[in-house]
């Protein structure tokens, strides 16, 4: 059973890392790059199942193009040895054969999940893939993939808030916040 005193607590020990005035703006930018570097290719646009709701659920009225929209659901779980292997709960649908693909998701980590969905994309068939994200951490060592948009920049450290959470709490903020101590 979850606690909200616990979910005050992780917030109110919580570092601000970008506010929602940064986060909107963000948003705004990104949809001006989509928007001209996707705008005459009637792209299907899949949000990545459940962290990036709140980012496409932003970003997607401010896009004046027409677009295709679905969903998949691709996560990473186990312990750190493990923590590569990819759960496909929603694989993506058969309509990204011949398409031009674009991937929402709130953060690009590490890269392996992103790079697992990219793979899977054009596997099977999609004839483009890009892919745009709330935001990007900073990290010192190389990911598998780069993302084509990206939002923010954070640092290393256990960000939450925008769709991002903390121990399953605080999705739903517009701003983004790190844990003390990571």
């Amino acid at each position: 059973m979850r606690d909200a005193a616990v979910a005050w607590e992780l917030l109110n020990s919580a570092d601000l890392i970008c506010t929602a005035e940064e986060v909107n703006s963000a948003i705004g930018r990104l949809a001006e790059d989509l928007t001209s570097t996707l705008g005459k290719t009637y792209p299907l646009v899949l949000t990545v199942m459940g962290g990036a709701v709140f980012f496409a659920g932003q970003l997607l009225p401010l896009l004046r193009f027409p677009l295709d929209f679905d969903y998949i659901h691709a996560t990473r779980y186990g312990s750190s040895t493990s923590g590569k292997q990819i759960d496909w709960r929603v694989s993506p649908p058969e309509a990204v054969r011949g398409r031009t693909v674009l991937v929402l998701d709130d953060i690009l980590d590490a890269g392996d999940t992103m790079g697992a969905i990219r793979k899977r994309v054009l596997e099977q068939g999609a004839a483009k893939f890009y892919c745009a994200v709330l935001a990007e951490k900073k990290l010192d060592r190389p990911k598998p993939i780069q993302a084509d948009f990206i939002g923010l920049t954070v640092p290393d450290r256990f960000v939450f808030g925008c769709g991002m959470d903390a121990r399953g709490y605080w999705r739903n903020l517009p701003e983004i916040y790190a844990l003390k101590g990571t």
